[in-house]
């Protein structure tokens, strides 16, 4: 019967589980799959969890002179659905993520910013990934040009007044969580917006 090392340890001590080794998976493109077997600290039995090795990424809230919020339309093939976020994608390889935000602001908008803000980050699914997603604020943002979009996008480009983003979090345009756990470092999220009156 396996050890029990925690049945001295005062209830609710939560510890880091030691690893044991890990083993390689599939390469899945986006992720590359890893099977770490760790030991229960609180039971002392060995188990395997999956991990999703994941480049960092990151997402921008990009503001024009205008205080307008620059966003983006794209199918998503999780959700099968037409979505509305904003700029974002993966750091790549020996790049900051500074510098992601402003490639991936340019690439998918074909938008620049004067000024660059770091809003912090956050671990986007602690359980399976082992990345952290980066916010940035981009302000004084203007449309330089093009689009440079890649063979697995086709993303058109909008601008939304701020209480309308404040709106399409609310009635669900906005609904993927990463964007929204962005905008609510830039917008006041806690309030729901006054009805449109045009509805």
């Amino acid at each position: 019967m396996a050890a029990h090392p925690s049945d001295s340890a005062p209830a609710g001590d939560v510890r880091p589980w030691p690893r044991l080794y890990s083993r390689p998976g599939p390469d899945l493109k986006l992720f590359q799959v890893r099977f770490d077997r760790l030991t229960n600290p609180r039971t002392g039995e060995d188990l395997e969890r999956l991990v999703l090795d994941t480049p960092d990424w990151v997402n921008v809230v990009a503001l024009t002179r205008e205080r307008r919020l620059v966003c983006v339309r794209q199918y998503r093939f999780g959700t099968e659905s037409i979505t509305l976020e904003i700029p974002g994608g993966m750091v790549d390889r020996g790049e900051g993520h500074r510098e992601a935000a402003e490639r991936e602001l340019l690439e998918e908008t074909g938008y620049r910013a004067q000024r660059w803000s770091y809003l912090g980050c956050v671990e986007a699914n602690p359980a399976i990934h082992n990345n952290r997603l980066h916010h940035w604020l981009a302000l004084d943002a203007e449309s330089k040009g093009d689009q440079h979009l890649d063979e697995g996008e086709d993303i058109q480009v909008v601008e939304l007044d701020l209480e309308e983003a404040r709106r399409a979090v609310f009635d669900g345009r906005i609904a993927h969580s990463l964007v929204v756990c962005a905008l609510a470092r830039v917008l006041d999220l806690r309030v729901e917006p006054p009805p449109d009156p045009e509805l």
